[in-house]
C-alpha cells in the first residue's frame, strides 16, 4: 500500500539522483514534530537466507539483484527510515569476495558461484548515496538450511573440517564450544568489517539452537568443558567469549563502527529467576544460552535489539511489560536499547486479534516514549514494511516520524571531533521552492547534511524541531526546499559516519 500524498518525500537532492529524508507534517504534526528526537534508531532488516527479502529468488542477474536493492532503499527513504541492516552472511557463506568461505547461494542458486559483480560493495555504497546507514548482519553459527555436509561447496570450511560440524534439527551449524571454530568465525565476519565502509555490525537472535542434548557436542565439552558446574554453564561462556571477543575485535579494527545484537525478547522468567521479566515465554539464557542481560550489564555491546514480538497485553509475553524491564536493564549501562518491532505479524493468518488493529505498531512506539533509555526500533521485516497490511506502517510514520531523525550517536564516540561546519553558498527561490547550496569545508565530504529551518523563535541544533532534511553529503550539493515560507532562515550542519554534528552554519534567509 503506497503512502498518501501527504505522507510522500517532498525535498529533492538536485545535484544527484537521490532523495534525501524530509520533514512531511501529517496533521496535527505541529506538536509532534516540536517533540521528535533529534536521534532515534529508525532500521528494518533487509533477510537474505531462503531469498526472504534479497534478492528476491537466486540467479538473477547482477543487474536485477542492484534494480531490487535500490528498491528496497526506497521503501526505507518512503517510510523515513535512516538505517538498514541487511543479512550478508546468512549461512556461513558471503555476499562478498571473502578468503574464507564462498559466495553465498542465495546470490546465484549455487554456492561459490561468482555472481558477477560484489554485492556488499555495491549495497554499502548505494545505501550511503541515500543517506542510509548500513549495519551488515552477520550469523555466526548456522552453516546450512540442511543437513547433507556433502552438498555444501567442495572448498567449504564444513567440508574441509567435518570436526567442525554438528547436525541438529535438519540443519548444520559449526560448533560454538570449538576455540579454533570461534576463531574462524570471527576472522570471517572481522574480513568484511576491515574490507568495507559498514555502520554497524549486526548479530540476530541465533546462537545455540536449543537447550538440548539432542545438539550433539559432547566430544568438545569432555574437552573443555573442565571448571563448568554443567553443560548449559559451558555453553553460555562459549557464546560469551564469542560476544565479548567480536567487541574487542571490532573497536580494534573500526571504532567509530556500531555493535549489537538483536536478541529474543525473554532473558528469563521471573518464575526462573527473580531478576527476569514477568513473562511465561521462552528463555534465551536458557534455551539458547544467550546471556543478554548479562552482556548489558558487563558493556560489551554499544546497543541491544531485543525482538519484542509480542502484541500489548499478551499474558505470556505482555509488550507493556517487556519494554519497562529491558529499558531498566539497559539503564546507566552506556549500552543503547532500540526494540525489534513484528511488523511480520501484522494482519497475518493466525494471529492474534490485536495485530489486526491498524494502530498496534504504533501503540508500541508510543509506549516506548515513557523510557529515555529507548534510542528506537527495528522492523522485521522489510517486505511488509513495505505492504503496509491495514496501514500500520503508515501509521507509525505518521505518529511518530513527523521530522527526519538522525541515527543514534554512541556514547562512546560523542567526544570524538566533530565534523568542520558547512556552509550555505545561496539560498535562491525556483519553481519548486527553495534552493539551497550546501558546502563542505573540511577535508573530506560529510555523510548528510542536516538542514534546519527556522521560521520563528530561537534556533537550536540539539532538536529536531526545525530539522527539515537530511541530505546525503558530498563536497558540494544543493537540495530544494518544497515547503519554504517567506523570511525563514536556513543553517546546515555536518554529519560524519559516527553521527557527530557540527556547529551549525551562519544563517542563510531567502530575500
Amino acid at each position: 500500500m503506497a503512502l498518501p500524498r501527504r505522507t510522500l518525500l517532498r525535498g529533492l537532492a538536485t545535484a544527484a539522483a537521490v532523495a534525501p529524508f524530509t520533514s512531511l507534517l501529517p496533521s496535527p504534526a505541529a506538536a509532534q514534530a516540536e517533540t521528535a528526537p533529534l536521534r532515534q534508531m529508525r532500521g528494518m532488516w533487509i533477510a537474505s537466507v531462503a531469498n526472504i527479502n534479497w534478492p528476491s529468488r537466486p540467479g538473477l542477474s547482477p543487474d536485477e539483484q542492484r534494480a531490487e536493492f535500490r528498491a528496497w532503499l526506497d521503501v526505507a527513504v518512503e517510510r523515513r527510515l535512516n538505517s538498514i541492516f541487511v543479512q550478508i552472511r546468512p549461512t556461513a557463506d558471503a555476499f562478498w569476495p571473502s578468503p574464507y568461505e564462498p559466495w553465498s547461494q542465495y546470490l546465484t542458486g549455487t554456492q561459490g558461484k561468482d555472481p558477477g559483480y560484489d554485492p556488499l560493495g555495491f549495497a554499502v555504497e548505494e545505501t550511503h548515496r541515500r543517506g542510509l546507514a548500513f549495519h551488515a548482519w552477520f550469523n555466526p553459527y548456522r552453516v546450512s538450511m540442511q543437513d547433507d555436509l556433502t552438498k555444501l561447496h567442495p572448498d567449504h570450511p564444513g567440508r574441509r573440517h567435518p570436526e567442525w560440524i554438528v547436525s541438529y534439527g535438519g540443519k548444520l551449524y559449526y560448533n560454538p564450544g570449538l576455540p579454533e571454530v570461534r576463531a574462524f568465525v570471527q576472522d570471517a565476519m572481522m574480513d568484511a568489517v576491515v574490507r568495507y565502509d559498514l555502520d554497524g555490525v549486526h548479530f540476530d537472535d541465533y546462537f545455540y539452537p536449543v537447550n538440548t542434548t539432542a545438539f550433539d557436542d559432547s566430544e568438545a565439552y569432555a574437552k573443555y568443558g573442565g571448571g563448568f558446574p554443567d553443560l548449559a554453564s559451558w555453553r553460555r561462556n562459549n557464546v560469551d567469549l564469542l560476544v565479548s571477543e567480536m567487541q574487542q575485535r571490532v573497536l580494534a579494527a573500526k571504532p567509530e563502527v556500531a555493535w549489537g545484537i538483536s536478541p529474543s525478547g525473554i532473558w528469563r522468567n521471573k518464575s526462573s529467576d527473580p531478576l527476569g521479566s514477568d513473562t511465561n515465554g521462552s528463555q534465551s539464557y536458557d534455551n539458547l544460552h544467550a546471556d543478554t542481560r548479562g552482556w548489558v550489564k558487563k558493556g560489551w555491546l554499544d546497543y541491544i535489539a531485543p525482538q519484542l514480538y509480542w502484541h500489548i497485553g499478551l499474558p505470556i509475553a505482555d509488550y507493556a511489560k517487556l519494554v519497562p524491564w529491558w529499558a531498566d536493564v539497559a539503564a546507566g549501562t552506556g549500552v543503547q536499547l532500540w526494540i525489534g518491532q513484528a511488523a511480520y505479524k501484522v494482519a497475518a493468518a493466525g494471529q492474534p486479534a490485536e495485530w489486526f488493529e491498524p494502530g498496534e505498531l504504533s501503540s508500541h512506539l508510543t509506549l516506548n516514549k515513557d523510557y529515555p533509555e529507548i534510542g528506537g526500533d527495528i522492523f522485521y521485516n522489510a517486505a511488509d514494511v513495505r505492504e503496509d497490511r491495514i496501514g500500520s506502517i503508515s501509521r507509525v510514520v505518521a505518529d511518530h516520524y513527523p521530522r527526519p531523525a538522525l541515527p543514534p550517536l554512541l556514547p562512546r564516540l560523542a567526544r570524538g571531533r566533530q565534523p568542520h561546519m558547512p556552509v550555505i553558498t545561496h539560498a535562491r527561490e525556483t519553481r519548486r521552492g527553495v534552493e539551497l547550496g550546501l558546502r563542505a569545508t573540511g577535508n573530506e565530504a560529510p555523510r548528510l547534511f542536516a538542514v534546519y529551518r527556522v521560521t520563528s523563535g530561537g534556533f537550536d541544533h540539539t532538536t529536531a524541531r526545525d530539522l527539515v532534511a537530511l541530505v546525503p553529503g558530498e563536497r558540494f550539493t544543493t537540495w530544494t526546499d518544497e515547503g519554504a515560507e517567506r523570511g525563514a532562515v536556513y543553517h546546515v550542519t555536518a554529519v560524519d559516519a559516527a553521527n557527530r554534528q557540527s556547529r551549525p552554519s551562519p544563517g542563510r534567509r531567502l530575500r
